[in-house]
């Protein structure tokens, strides 16, 4: 394992301020950010009981990314307040790139975790040596979350790990295994409900059973596709509880594509009985076009308007799907209309989002329960409150009258 090199000035500095903190302390706020230069994923394929494969993807997302712009590292710690010291940070240098595409910078790297640790995180990091802004993403390796990862990956055509939260129909990925020669594939059409507003309380209503279609076994290393909408869940062994959730959609996702998507989307601004007319009108477009224009009552502000909120609603698909859209998730619900938060933290239990608003010297804070769940170790519900309420209405109030801007 390659440590951390005293070769740049810069990079000394950074792990300076690294070594002085520790996961869960670390601003995650760049993850979610509509102007980010660089998204990180951190993705285990576990290849012994204590070792995995760690496959770091960094996707460009500006224009002409250069290596040269950027410092890639990566940490394993054992707890979110383990103490992050100089000597634990593995820099990741070009030499070390596996690939280098017009879409991804791709870095690979072992590790084997010791015995005695109960708990293993992995932390990447990338720092943008031009302003100097740093980007985060932590994975569990070992955790009360996550027992054990899957013993094999997904991968696009070109074989970068397929690093997205959902996959559009008719498109195929390319599993890969070390051990054995099929995978097995179990289909579930499910929709889900959308999330109550942040000041409902009362439980939502949970479905007391979930369909499912078993679909059978497929070869790995050869291209699979996925025709239908909904979710898939892929295994290597189906007695244990690991796998991959993939979440399958239309073409056109993230972005919306139909007139019904857009009623069912503008339901977190509308009054009931706006959604209701909407949901029963013959001409959804016309519908929908009125609907704006009265809110807005300017055509002008209508369509910046409608610009904004779908671009919000694309992000959140971005960010936060899993085996629900990510629009139609807690937080994707959150973000489509409180916007990116400035501050991102986690614990091993939750994710916690502060917002500080520009009117107030108070800040907003969302708490995100992480909770089990067989299909993915990242579910998290908003811990619901009544303290919500004047917030959430002074921030649709700015939508409905065109005020918006992130």
């Amino acid at each position: 394992m390659k440590k951390i090199a005293g070769s740049l000035a810069m990079l000394l500095l950074t792990l300076s301020v690294c070594a002085q903190t520790n996961l869960q302390n670390l601003n995650q706020s760049l993850r979610y950010s509509r102007y980010s230069r660089i998204s990180l994923k951190a993705i285990p394929v576990q290849t012994a009981p204590r070792v995995f494969n760690l496959q770091l993807v960094a996707e460009k997302i500006e224009e002409n990314a250069q290596f040269e712009d950027y410092l890639f590292s990566y940490t394993i710690v054992n707890s979110f307040t383990h103490n992050i010291t100089d000597d634990m940070i593995v820099a990741l240098d070009k030499d070390l790139l596996k690939k280098d595409t017009e879409s991804h910078f791709y870095f690979e790297e072992t590790v084997e975790i010791p015995a005695e640790e109960e708990e293993a995180y992995v932390i990447f990091r990338a720092t943008d040596t031009r302003q100097g802004d740093e980007y985060v993403y932590h994975i569990d390796l070992i955790s009360p979350f996550v027992p054990e990862h899957p013993n094999f990956g997904a991968y696009y055509g070109n074989n970068i790990p397929f690093d997205q939260a959902f996959l559009n129909i008719e498109e195929s990925l390319l599993f890969k295994s070390q051990e054995g020669v099929n995978l097995f594939s179990f289909y579930y059409p499910e929709e889900f409900p959308l999330p109550l507003p942040p000041m409902e309380t009362k439980p939502a209503p949970v479905a007391k059973e979930v369909e499912v279609e078993e679909e059978g076994s497929f070869l790995v290393n050869t291209p699979r596709q996925f025709e239908k909408e909904g979710y898939y869940f892929i295994q290597s062994d189906t007695g244990s509880n690991t796998g991959i959730l993939l979440k399958t959609a239309e073409k056109t996702f993230p972005r919306v594509s139909t007139w019904e998507e857009m009623i069912q989307m503008v339901t977190y601004i509308s009054t009931r009985k706006e959604h209701e007319a909407l949901l029963q009108a013959e001409n959804k477009k016309r519908a929908l076009d009125e609907y704006w224009i009265k809110m807005t009552r300017s055509e002008d502000t209508a369509k910046k308007l409608i610009k904004e909120y779908f671009r919000q609603i694309e992000f959140a698909n971005i960010l936060f799907t899993d085996f629900k859209e990510g629009w139609a998730t807690d937080r994707g619900m959150v973000y489509t209309i409180m916007g990116p938060p400035q501050e991102v933290y986690f614990n091993v239990d939750k994710e916690t989002w502060i917002y500080l608003p520009q009117d107030s010297n108070s800040k907003i804070t969302f708490t995100f329960a992480r909770v089990k769940n067989m299909l993915t170790p990242n579910y998290y519900k908003l811990n619901r409150s009544r303290a919500y309420q004047p917030e959430w209405f002074k921030t649709i109030t700015a939508w409905r009258n065109g005020r918006m801007a992130f």
